[in-house]
């Protein structure tokens, strides 16, 4: 059989851009496959080189700086902005910007985001919280009916009820306030010129447009994608003027431009104007929002601290337990092809994703006991569950220890995959990883006037608000902050940062992030192979193995070991910078997305 290394590198042909997305109960893409040639849409030389060595498995190089992301475009922005000596702060605002309007269906303006960032200069490394709350007027019920049932799925996402308020142009502006050096307005140059002189439709794009049905709910969300009743196609030109008008409101006057005023009275009637389904943000609550800096939960692995978004977030400290539980085991020694090393992963997933379910919910909000559950005691503790042959027959949530005798029910809230993730590090050594998103594809369909769609957050709280009489931690309540997977990831070794890493994926962002650090650190693969590298996800029992690829040559024998597997399509979308004499970037072949640097 061949070994899974070596058939990562054969990976990225086999999967061209593959299965777009995941089973019906995870996204809306079509589960089908576009070829590669499909995916040659107009790009540089340089980009063009970049997407040759994604798909041959090997890494991009540089010497100063690097900018890996989503789409082409947005990574030639940044790039645009190192070159003339920006931050990886400046650089994110101008690759965002450009994202929100070539791949509208992961993130934008209208979402919110998690940022991590390394600051060379001192040291420092710190998280900006820029999760969307829910509105004042929320309240716990708000996804029940009558009768206090929790609604359909997407009975509650399409409309404007799922609206959280939007974090991103907020973070944006505090990020380039803290740590950037380019002239603000400049940033936004791009972005304007490709809204304007329009940009050619990707194939990723033009798939998901053409198959989600929930798309031309709303009149405006459906005269932009589908101009004349015809779904937008690979290859054509999209110009979005209204997008440019908002783009150069906040360039010209700050994100306050996008939270008060004309903005934001469009943002509040495009919600609470959704026939059918209406929201209840207000703009009350735009003008209320801000930004959280919050201290980073690290985790150690090997000789490697791997640090990230903390609550609302349970990203960090769900990747930092898997990590942390296997951190006695040998994997090296078993090898990427070893059945039982993938039980040792796949068990330590399900034990995290136990405590994730119980105890992980908005800080500002609920008691979460962050020490304990990264605490190595506890983490030791819960790997000694693993001592076994087979598969865990059942899990529950462990013990940590925390300071508050509460006692909660545990949440079956769904997290959906579709998000963009921006690895950035600069020529002065300052590092950024931050995942972005609007939750589902194409969020809550709602478009607002300025030409953005808006999320579907709030569908990331717990439909309920109790089980059993037990409060559940993510419930919904006014203000708060749904809990998310993103995990937007800084490696650091020996007090530097040594790999920048994320990926969307819902909550499966947590196992590809935490299967790339094995990848990479445990089993020798370079930063390209690991982030390319079949997946192998278990969360809740089922292992999901990655369809087309050699992971399904562990179905039988996981099977022995007593899981159950599905073999279907995992969409991560992957992007990672290895730090160390020259800068080593990877892009994941699943999807449209370069490392690209000098």
């Amino acid at each position: 059989m061949p070994t899974l290394l070596a058939r990562t590198t054969a990976l990225a042909a086999l999967l061209a851009l593959p299965a777009y997305a995941q089973q019906a109960t995870d996204s809306v893409a079509p589960e089908t496959e576009i070829e590669a040639e499909a995916f040659a849409f107009d790009v540089s030389e340089a980009a063009a080189a970049a997407m040759e060595a994604k798909m041959a498995g090997e890494p991009v190089t540089a010497q100063s700086y690097m900018v890996a992301a989503a789409n082409p475009l947005a990574v030639e922005a940044g790039v645009a902005v190192l070159e003339a000596g920006g931050s990886a702060a400046d650089a994110m605002v101008a690759v965002q910007a450009v994202l929100g309007l070539v791949e509208p269906q992961s993130s934008g303006l209208g979402g919110g985001a998690f940022l991590v960032y390394y600051d060379a200069a001192s040291g420092e490394l710190t998280t900006l919280d820029g999760r969307e709350t829910a509105p004042l007027a929320a309240t716990p019920r708000l996804f029940q009916d009558d009768a206090g049932e929790p609604l359909g799925f997407w009975d509650a996402v399409v409309g404007g009820r799922s609206v959280g308020t939007p974090g991103t142009p907020r973070l944006m502006e505090v990020a380039h306030r803290k740590w950037g050096r380019a002239n603000w307005g400049s940033l936004f140059d791009a972005a304007i010129a490709h809204a304007e002189d329009g940009f050619a439709v990707s194939p990723r794009l033009a798939q998901l447009v053409s198959s989600d049905e929930r798309l031309n709910r709303f009149a405006a969300t459906t005269e932009y994608f589908f101009p004349g009743g015809t779904a937008i196609a690979e290859g054509d030109t999209l110009t979005n003027a209204a997008y440019a008008e908002t783009l150069r409101a906040i360039a010209a006057e700050g994100a306050d431009a996008f939270y008060t005023g004309p903005i934001a009275a469009g943002i509040v009637q495009a919600v609470q104007g959704a026939e059918g389904n209406p929201g209840v943000l207000s703009m009350t609550d735009l003008a209320l929002y801000d930004v959280v800096e919050r201290p980073a939960v690290c985790a150690e692995y090997r000789d490697h601290d791997v640090c990230g978004m903390g609550p609302p977030s349970s990203g960090a400290l769900t990747v930092g337990q898997i990590l942390g539980m296997l951190d006695t085991v040998d994997l090296a020694a078993m090898g990427p092809d070893s059945a039982d090393a993938w039980r040792l992963i796949g068990d330590a997933s399900r034990l995290a994703f136990a405590d994730r379910g119980r105890y992980m919910a908005d800080s500002d909000y609920v008691p979460v006991p962050v020490e304990g559950l990264v605490d190595p005691a506890y983490l030791a503790a819960r790997a000694e569950l693993l001592s076994t042959d087979m598969a865990l027959e059942e899990v529950a949530p462990g013990e940590p220890e925390w300071d508050h005798a509460l006692n909660w029910a545990d949440d079956t809230s769904i997290e959906f995959p579709s998000t963009s993730h921006i690895s950035i590090v600069d020529a002065d050594g300052n590092a950024l990883s931050m995942t972005t998103t609007i939750e589902n594809g194409f969020g809550s369909r709602v478009m607002a006037p300025g030409g953005f769609l808006l999320n579907n957050e709030l569908t990331d709280f717990s439909f309920r608000s109790h089980d059993a009489g037990v409060p559940i931690a993510n419930r919904v309540e006014p203000g708060k902050r749904p809990r998310s997977s993103m995990a937007p990831t800084i490696v650091m070794k020996d007090d530097q940062p040594y790999l920048v890493i994320g990926s969307p994926g819902g909550s499966r962002i947590i196992g590809y992030v935490a299967q790339t650090i094995v990848n990479h650190v445990d089993w020798g693969m370079n930063v390209q192979e690991a982030v390319s590298a079949p997946h192998l996800v278990n969360r809740f029992g089922t292992f999901d193995l990655e369809e087309g690829t050699a992971a399904t040559d562990l179905d039988a024998a996981l099977q022995e070991l007593g899981y159950e597997t599905s073999v279907r399509g995992l969409t991560s979308g992957l992007h990672a910078i290895r730090i160390g004499d020259t800068l080593e970037g990877a892009a994941d072949p699943r999807r449209e997305g370069i490392a690209l640097g000098d």
